[in-house]
C-alpha cells in the first residue's frame, strides 16, 4: 500500500475533521471563517494533487491509481468546491446556523468524488460513490425550513437509492460474468470472446445506474426540482461536481475496463446523446425559474458530453475532456450570478434580472461572459470546447450527431440570451445600486478569468486533456 499516493485523500478527510471540530469552538459570529479555512485547505489539497501526480501508481492494493487522469479531476473538483465555498459565505450566514456542517459536507463530498475519479475496482467505486452522494443528498435539504428544500432533498435521496441499487445489480451482474472486480481483470476477462447475455444486461444497468448522474434521459426526471429546491451553492456544486466525477468512473469503467466491447456501449451513449440534449433544451425554453431553466441546460450540456463517448478513441475522449474542463468553470461562473441575485434580490425568477447591468455592471458582465461560454461564442472557453468536441466526433463519421449537435446549440442560444437580455435591454424595477460580498466577486472574477484565459489560451488545457485521454487510448 503506496500511502504517499493517498496523502490528498487523506488531507481532505483531515480537513473535513478539522472545519466540524472548529465548528464546535468558534463563536456563531465568527463561523464564515470556516470557508477561508475551507477554501486553504482545498488549495493545499490541489497543491498535493499536483505533487502526488509527479509519480503516478498504484495505492490500497490496486484499488486506487493516480495518473494524469485522475489529477485532471481532482483538480477540476478542487477548483469547484473552492468556488462553490466562497460563494456560499453570504448566503449560508443569511440563512442556516449551521455554517461549518455545510463546508465539511462540501468537502466529504470533494473526497468521495476524487476517490471516484481515481477507482479502477468494482467495489471501491461504488463506496466512493455512495460517500459522494449522501454528502450531497444531506446537502441538498440542507435549509430544514424550507419546504423546498427538504423536498428536494427527499427527492434527491429516494431517486439515489433507486439509482444506487440498479448500478449495484449491474456491477454484480457484470463480476458474475468475469469473476473479478478490477477494471484490469474484466478487460482482460472480455478480450478476444463474444459478450454474453450477463455482460450486455449489467452494461445496460450500469448506463440506467451511472445516467442518473450523469442527468441522462430518461434518468433526469428529478433534476429541475432539486435543482430549484436546494440551497444555490449546492445547486453549483451538484451540476457541476456530481456529473463530472460520474464521467470520470463512466471513462474509467466504459473506456477501460469495458473496453473489449467497444462495437456495443458506444452505440448506446450515441443514442442518449441525441435524447438527451433536445430534451434538455427544448424543455428550457419555457421556464421563467432560472435554477430550473439551468436544470434542464444542464441536462442539454450533458448531450454535448455525452458525443464524446458515442465512439471510442483518444480523440474523442480529448474533446469530452475539454469540454467538462470548460463546463466546469463555466457553469460554476453563471450559478455565481445566480446566487448573488438570490442573496441580494431573494428570487429566482427570471424578472429578477431585470436591469441588473444598471445595479451591478460587474456582476453582469461576468454573468454574461459565462452565459456567451454556454452558448459557443468566440473569445469564451466554451467556443473551443464546442470546436474540439464535434470535430473529434465528425472525423469519426457522426456526423448526423454533429449537426444535431449544432442545432441544438443554436435553440439554447435563445433561453441563454433571454436572461443577458433581461440585464441589459430591460428597465430595472428600481434605480438603486445592488452591492457585493467580496468573496461572491473573488469567486466570480476567478470564474470569468478562467473562461477568458482558456478561451484565449486553449491550447496547454487541450495538452492537458489529451495527456490524461492517453490513459484509455494510447496514441
Amino acid at each position: 500500500m503506496n500511502f504517499y499516493l493517498l496523502l490528498p485523500g487523506i488531507a481532505l478527510a483531515l480537513l473535513a475533521i478539522v472545519l466540524i471540530s472548529l465548528d464546535l469552538v468558534v463563536w456563531e459570529k465568527a463561523k464564515e471563517r470556516l470557508a477561508y479555512v475551507t477554501v486553504i485547505g482545498l488549495g493545499i489539497t490541489a497543491i498535493l494533487v499536483a505533487l502526488v501526480g509527479q509519480t503516478p501508481g498504484q495505492s490500497f492494493f490496486g484499488t486506487l491509481t493516480v495518473d494524469p487522469l485522475s489529477v485532471l479531476f481532482d483538480e477540476i473538483f478542487l477548483l469547484s468546491a473552492a468556488l462553490v465555498t466562497l460563494s456560499a459565505v453570504d448566503y449560508t450566514r443569511r440563512r442556516s446556523r449551521y455554517q461549518g456542517e455545510f463546508y465539511a459536507l462540501i468537502v466529504f463530498a470533494t473526497l468521495g468524488a476524487m476517490f471516484l475519479a481515481s477507482s479502477t475496482e468494482l467495489i471501491t467505486l461504488y463506496v466512493a460513490l455512495e460517500l459522494m452522494s449522501i454528502s450531497q443528498f444531506i446537502l441538498a435539504g440542507y435549509l430544514k425550513d424550507s419546504t423546498e428544500s427538504s423536498e428536494a432533498g427527499l427527492k434527491y435521496l429516494v431517486l439515489g437509492a433507486l439509482s444506487s441499487a440498479v448500478l449495484l445489480y449491474g456491477l454484480a451482474l457484470v463480476y458474475g460474468a468475469t469473476g473479478v472486480t478490477t477494471l484490469t481483470g474484466i478487460r482482460e476477462a472480455l478480450a478476444g470472446g463474444q459478450p454474453s447475455p450477463l455482460v450486455l444486461l449489467g452494461i445496460s444497468l450500469l448506463i440506467a445506474g451511472f445516467g442518473f448522474k450523469l442527468v441522462v434521459v430518461p434518468f433526469q426526471m428529478y433534476v429541475p426540482d432539486v435543482y430549484q429546491g436546494a440551497p444555490t451553492p449546492v445547486t453549483a456544486f451538484i451540476s457541476v461536481a456530481s456529473k463530472i466525477a460520474a464521467f470520470s468512473i463512466v471513462l474509467r469503467v466504459f473506456g477501460f475496463g469495458l473496453q473489449p466491447l467497444d462495437q456495443v456501449w458506444p452505440g448506446l451513449f450515441g443514442g442518449l446523446a441525441a435524447l438527451t440534449m433536445t430534451v434538455g433544451n427544448v424543455a428550457a425554453l419555457r421556464q421563467t425559474n432560472i435554477k430550473r431553466l439551468m436544470g434542464y441546460s444542464s441536462i442539454g450540456q450533458a448531450g454535448y458530453a455525452l458525443t464524446g463517448l458515442a465512439y471510442a478513441s483518444h480523440t474523442t475522449t480529448t474533446g469530452l475532456l475539454f469540454f467538462l474542463i470548460a463546463y466546469a468553470i463555466t457553469n460554476l461562473g453563471v450559478f455565481i450570478g445566480i446566487v448573488y441575485v438570490s442573496n441580494l434580490l431573494g428570487s429566482d425568477d427570471l424578472d429578477a434580472y431585470d436591469g441588473l447591468s444598471r445595479r451591478s455592471p460587474i456582476m453582469a458582465l461576468g454573468l454574461a461572459i459565462c452565459l456567451f461560454s454556454l452558448i459557443g461564442l468566440p473569445l469564451t472557453v466554451g467556443f473551443w470546447s464546442k470546436v474540439y468536441l464535434f470535430l473529434a466526433v465528425f472525423d469519426v463519421g457522426l456526423a448526423w450527431l454533429v449537426v444535431l449537435g449544432l442545432l441544438n446549440s443554436a435553440l439554447a442560444a435563445y433561453y441563454y440570451l433571454k436572461i443577458v437580455h433581461a440585464m441589459y435591454l430591460k428597465a430595472p424595477p428600481v434605480e438603486k445600486s445592488i452591492g457585493s460580498d467580496p468573496p461572491l466577486a473573488a469567486a466570480m472574477i476567478i470564474a470569468v478569468v478562467a473562461v477568458l484565459l482558456t478561451g484565449i489560451v486553449p491550447g496547454p488545457f487541450i495538452q492537458a486533456a489529451s495527456t490524461a485521454a492517453g490513459v484509455l487510448f494510447p496514441q
